[in-house]
């Protein structure tokens, strides 16, 4: 039989799994936008300047959105987990918005900004 205490810390780990979610969706959302709108930052930049900026752009931007779809699964692994391991839940849901702000700077150094 549960201790009580664990019981209801078990019943509430769910509430980690919300605050997780309202934080890392709008979070990524806006650095998704965000991401798209420093692609035009070399539009005045000369065209060797352009080609440099591009070769460094495109495989930032696929280091910065495979690191939104990681942060995406870790949140919903935290939903999954919340009754069967609640301790996993609760460090899934602190790492989803954290991988969002590591995956925006890895991009951020991936990328040689003119």
């Amino acid at each position: 039989m549960s201790h009580p205490t664990v019981t209801a810390r078990r019943r509430k780990t769910w509430i980690a799994s919300l605050i997780s979610t309202i934080v890392t969706l709008p979070l990524a959302f806006f650095a998704f936008v965000l991401s798209v709108f420093l692609s035009v930052s070399c539009e005045a930049c000369s065209e060797a300047e352009n080609r440099h900026f591009a070769a460094t752009f495109n495989p930032g931007s696929i280091v910065f959105r495979c690191g939104l779809v990681l942060a995406f699964v870790m949140m919903l692994a935290s939903w999954v987990f919340t009754r069967s391991r609640p301790a996993a839940a609760i460090l899934l849901a602190v790492a989803a918005p954290a991988t969002v702000v590591l995956a925006c700077a890895l991009f951020s150094a991936i990328v040689d900004w003119p």
